[in-house]
C-alpha cells in the first residue's frame, strides 16, 4: 500500500466517509446542521397561535350540528335514491307485464277473427233469426259530438 493511499484512508476515516472497493465517495453524506438563533416571537403572535390551537365550545357545537345535519341530509338523499330505483324497477316489471298481456290479447284476437266465417253468420241471421237489411228511411244519422259511444235516452221511431 502506498503512502498516498494510507493518507487518503485516514482522511476519509476522519471525515466519517468509508471507502470500500470501487464505490463512489460522497463528500458529505449528512449535511451539517447549523445552530441558528431562535427568532423572538411577539406576544400578539404567540397569543394568536395559542388561540388557534384551542377550539372554543361554540365552534365545536356548530361543527357538531353541521355534521349531524349533513348526516340527516345524506340519509334522506340515499333513501330517495333507493325509492327512485325501486320505482323504476317496479315500472319496468309492469311494462313487461303490459307487453305480455297485449301480445296475448293480439294472439287471441287474431285467433278469434280467423275462425269466424262471416257468410255463416249472415246465413244464420237471415234464415234462422229472420233479420233483414235496413230499408230506405230506417237509417238515422246523427252527430256523436266526439264521444266514443252513444246513449239511447228514448225510443227509436219506426
Amino acid at each position: 500500500m502506498a503512502v498516498d493511499e494510507r493518507e487518503r484512508r485516514k482522511a476519509a476515516y476522519r471525515n466519517g466517509v468509508y471507502v470500500q472497493g470501487n464505490t463512489a465517495r460522497r463528500l458529505q453524506a449528512v449535511p451539517e446542521r447549523t445552530n441558528e438563533p431562535l427568532r423572538k416571537v411577539s406576544t400578539r403572535t404567540r397569543k394568536n397561535r395559542e388561540r388557534a390551537r384551542h377550539m372554543n365550545i361554540g365552534s365545536v357545537l356548530s361543527m357538531a350540528v353541521a355534521m349531524v345535519a349533513a348526516g340527516f341530509i345524506l340519509t334522506w338523499y340515499l333513501t330517495l335514491q333507493s325509492d327512485i330505483t325501486n320505482s323504476i324497477k317496479h315500472i319496468a316489471a309492469l311494462e313487461s307485464q303490459l307487453n305480455e298481456l297485449k301480445r296475448d290479447n293480439d294472439e287471441n284476437y287474431s285467433r278469434i277473427t280467423s275462425n269466424i266465417d262471416l257468410e255463416e253468420v249472415k246465413r244464420v241471421a237471415i234464415q234462422e233469426l229472420g233479420m233483414s237489411y235496413a230499408k230506405e228511411g230506417q237509417i238515422i244519422i246523427f252527430n256523436g259530438e266526439g264521444s266514443d259511444y252513444v246513449r239511447q235516452t228514448g225510443d227509436i221511431p219506426d
